[in-house]
């Protein structure tokens, strides 16, 4: 992950609350105040969808992060963010909150 991809996601996330990232599956976890919003991989940010959000991404023409398992490809649970998100806090800021409680419902909320 690029040094320009970090900074551009603290620019985009910081008025949300805490960022950090972390080195994980070949990609980045991304956390928003401890709590894992999205992972960057091969240079993209996906956001955590769950049933509740994943008709937002699908109207926005966004598709899943998918990598190939040992017998088939294997779906993850998040999507890429759409383009015009990346362009600004504002723009980001609906998207990072439909990931955020997409996290928060799956449970999986421990704080790093």
């Amino acid at each position: 992950m690029s040094n320009a991809l970090i900074a551009h996601l603290h620019d985009l996330l910081d008025p949300l609350g805490a960022v950090t990232t972390r080195p994980m599956f070949g990609g980045h976890g991304v956390y928003l105040d401890g709590v894992m919003i999205g992972v960057i991989m091969e240079d993209a940010l996906y956001l955590k969808v769950d049933a509740e959000t994943r008709l937002h991404f699908e109207a926005a023409g966004s598709q899943p992060y998918v990598y190939l398992g040992q017998e088939a490809p294997i779906t993850m649970s998040y999507w890429l963010v759409p383009d015009e998100a990346m362009e600004s806090a504002q723009a980001m800021r609906p998207w990072a909150e439909l990931a955020r409680a997409a996290a928060l419902r799956s449970g999986r909320t421990k704080k790093r």
